[in-house]
């Protein structure tokens, strides 16, 4: 899974109505030029794309202003809301995704209800563990990655990937469980969004 179509999703769903401009500030706004491919003629495929795919709708509403094409705002669609979910979805349920994806997916976890989020999450440290004890099926911890030689510490960097992944990830569950944050249906959420105008520090 490429972390570009849910973040580009998420900042468009977020704002109800964006252009590309305002897409990329968020995505700056948040690091993500950072940590993610979410480089600007990544952000404008990405919106062009998804448009053509009936999971944006794109209107040009008025010419720029410094002479260039007409500014395109994009609205998302009934099909963009359930991509964006299940992209969500998946990327905090599934133990191995890469780190772009699943920061993306945090920075959208108030987006589900609270106990879904807790279930989602419950499903990625189930597959942690099942990853866990099937490289310890042939690699013993103990023992030390010396023992294959080191072709050990790929093994070893394994289990350890797995067990931080699992210590994250149930420390996030505790914290939500406790009532960390405020999720879907609970009220008024965090605005981690720009309006328009708002300067970016990050930027």
């Amino acid at each position: 899974m490429s972390a570009i179509r849910l973040l580009v999703l998420g900042a468009v769903k977020q704002h109800g109505r964006a252009h590309g401009y305002q897409v990329r500030n968020d995505l700056e706004y948040w690091g993500a030029h950072e940590w993610s491919n979410a480089k600007p003629g990544s952000i404008y495929h990405a919106l062009k794309q998804m448009a053509k795919q009936g999971l944006l709708v794109a209107d040009e509403i008025a010419p720029s202003t410094a002479g260039g094409p007409p500014r395109v705002e994009y609205e998302i669609t009934d099909a963009g809301r359930e991509e964006f979910l299940r992209l969500l979805r998946e990327a905090l349920s599934t133990y191995d995704q890469q780190m772009d994806v699943l920061s993306a997916a945090v920075g959208f976890i108030v987006d589900l209800p609270r106990a879904e989020a807790v279930e989602l999450l419950r499903a990625r440290v189930r597959g942690l563990d099942e990853w866990r004890a099937a490289v310890t099926d042939y690699y013993t911890p103990e023992g030390g990655p010396g023992q294959l030689g080191h072709i050990g510490e790929i093994m070893h960097l394994w289990v350890h990937s797995a067990d931080s992944g699992r210590e994250w990830t149930l420390g996030l569950i505790e914290r939500i469980e406790g009532g960390a944050y405020v999720f879907a249906g609970e009220g008024e959420p965090f605005v981690g969004v720009l309006a328009e105008g708002q300067e970016n520090p990050f930027a």
